[in-house]
């Protein structure tokens, strides 16, 4: 190829001499004429020889390129020297869906890909959204899929040793204090009573004064303050009071979000790497520090008040039933009180998983309803209905019109509308584990020791093998069986809320939670997106709304419409 390209260009250019009489007619009068054409001739000799090492080292590029996107049919992604799928990653990064693009590239691979990061980085891993594959490690061989210290490692500094990330021992006696705690009467009614002060002394107020204003509100932002305050009245027995008037500005609840984000860049950045932007405090790691600090003040103040109650508090009768009084009541293995971290911990995994799930949930879910006027006809239809059956009762209980729990559990529609949303859209998109010893999947994929193993739940409620079909349609049908009633689905089809012995503890609150507040919303108002607002996930721990859920409030024909609590 070379060789030929040479031949055409000296035969366009001819500069070397083959012919004596040429050069003995050429006159002679100076030096510097006759030395010309012997400096033109070293010089286009170099340029060929550039020419000829450039054609090379393209010939090589485009044989590695070719062999790299071979691979990309076997191996679902093209795997670089070097640089392994990194190139893919990166290009999947500056995209509006990191999500959409593992669910494709999961597709063509029949649901398991293994995912090659460059060479001495630690970015290998297994990705799977096979259901065999999930109910092999998330319950027949749970022990042997622990989050792993890769997973621990990365998410430390932000969650420490609390329950999401730890394993073993310590997990174990978490979970079993908190799920004690979630079963106990008297703490099921603080979930219920704070959850119904929050709805109609607050929330409704707040949308109310939108509807008044006419003016548009950032429904994302409010019902993550609502969660947000209901998950530390709960957990911690204080009220932030973020959700009021005016969405005053919470230096926590930003902190706390960008804390998250931070954190999950590290999976897509080489550990090598981000450790070394740590230490150099530069980047992400940088808004990491200055976020944490900002979550390590609100834990700090809560814990140092709920200290002080309890040690002035003599009677038993009256001590608060939250989740970080019980754990300051207990002891760790050597027989002393929980120590600070600890309970720093317990805070910052508690308010992952009651702030930010619920309220993500909520706001795909009426997203969705703006999309799919029919669905929520119909849920108005139910909740009516359910209205209407209810014993004659005096004005002022009918104008407060707070549902009660017994007419939540009714709502069997509502219920399908909202899990059909949390199928499309989970809200922990993506789970992590490690395999402790050589493992072979349902599916066939060895996994050797020590290797990472990502569940994309987001992609599973878009397979069609697991879906049918119509897996991309928001069709809450599919949950309901002849009789109209709500059925659950396998935690392996459907894991949005985990499965095996790490089921979410509050999956029934959050379903009661989620099933109140849209009841209660929906009852009062119609919610509609605001025209062209962009709706994309961000690439967070749970799967914000990235530019937040604009809409515009409107009453709907309702007699009923004030939010007054007895």
């Amino acid at each position: 190829m070379s060789t030929q390209l040479f031949s055409h260009i000296n035969y366009f250019f001819p500069m070397q001499t083959s012919h004596p009489k040429t050069m003995n007619n050429i006159t002679t009068n100076t030096n510097n004429l006759t030395a010309a054409p012997a400096t033109t001739t070293g010089e286009n000799f170099v340029f060929f020889r550039h020419l000829q090492l450039l054609e090379i080292f393209a010939a090589i590029f485009v044989f590695i390129a070719i062999h790299s996107l071979r691979q990309k049919r076997k191996q679902g992604l093209p795997v670089w020297p070097v640089l392994g799928m990194l190139p893919s990653l990166a290009s999947a990064l500056q995209s509006n869906n990191m999500y959409e693009w593992i669910s494709n590239v999961l597709k063509t691979q029949n649901g398991t890909f293994h995912f090659k990061g460059p060479w001495f980085s630690n970015l290998n891993c297994v990705v799977t959204s096979d259901p065999r594959n999930l109910e092999y490690l998330l319950k027949t061989k749970f022990v042997n899929f622990p989050k792993g210290p890769y997973f621990r490692d990365t998410v430390r500094d932000l969650l420490g040793d609390g329950i999401f990330s730890a394993d073993n021992e310590i997990w174990q006696r978490q979970r079993k204090t908190a799920s004690i705690e979630f079963h106990s009467a008297k703490f099921r009614n603080l979930t219920t009573e704070s959850l119904r002060e929050l709805v109609h002394q607050r929330l409704l107020t707040v949308l109310d004064d939108s509807v008044q204003k006419l003016t548009a509100l950032d429904l994302q932002e409010v019902l993550l303050r609502l969660t947000f305050d209901n998950v530390c009245m709960i957990a911690f027995g204080v009220d932030p009071g973020c959700l009021q008037k005016g969405l005053p500005e919470i230096p926590f609840a930003k902190a706390f979000e960008d804390a998250t984000e931070a954190t999950i860049f590290r999976f897509v950045t080489p550990t090598c790497l981000w450790k070394l932007m740590r230490y150099l405090n530069i980047g992400t790691e940088k808004k990491l520090k200055e976020s944490l600090e900002g979550v390590d003040e609100f834990a700090e103040d809560v814990i140092q008040t709920r200290k002080k109650e309890l040690s002035s508090r003599c009677d038993e009768k009256k001590m608060k039933s939250d989740l970080l009084t019980v754990f300051m009541g207990l002891k760790d293995e050597k027989g002393e009180p929980f120590s600070h971290k600890f309970l720093r911990d317990i805070c910052v995994n508690f308010i992952l998983a009651g702030r930010d799930t619920s309220s993500v949930a909520l706001s795909w879910f009426f997203w969705l309803l703006d999309r799919n006027p029919i669905v929520e006809q119909k849920i108005l239809e139910e909740i009516s209905k359910i209205v209407k059956e209810r014993e004659v009762v005096d004005d002022d209980d009918e104008m407060v019109m707070v549902f009660k729990a017994e007419e939540i559990k009714k709502m069997d529609y509502l219920q399908a509308a909202i899990s059909e949303a949390l199928r499309l859209y989970p809200s922990v998109p993506v789970d992590h584990k490690e395999v402790v010893e050589d493992e072979k999947f349902p599916d066939g994929t060895e996994l050797k020791k020590g290797t990472k193993v990502v569940y994309a739940i987001y992609a599973m409620g878009r397979a069609e093998a697991i879906w049918g079909k119509d897996c991309l349609e928001y069709k809450p049908e599919r949950w309901l069986g002849r009789d109209g009633r709500y059925m659950s689905e396998s935690a392996y089809k459907f894991t949005a809320f985990n499965g095996g012995p790490r089921l979410c503890l509050g999956k029934d609150f959050a379903y009661y939670q989620m099933k109140f507040v849209a009841a209660s919303i929906i009852y009062r108002y119609h919610v509609k997106v605001v025209e062209n607002h962009p709706v994309v996930p961000k690439l967070a721990l749970t799967m914000y709304m990235k530019h937040g859920l604009k809409v515009h409030l409107s009453r709907r024909d309702q007699k009923i419409t004030t939010s007054k609590v007895n």
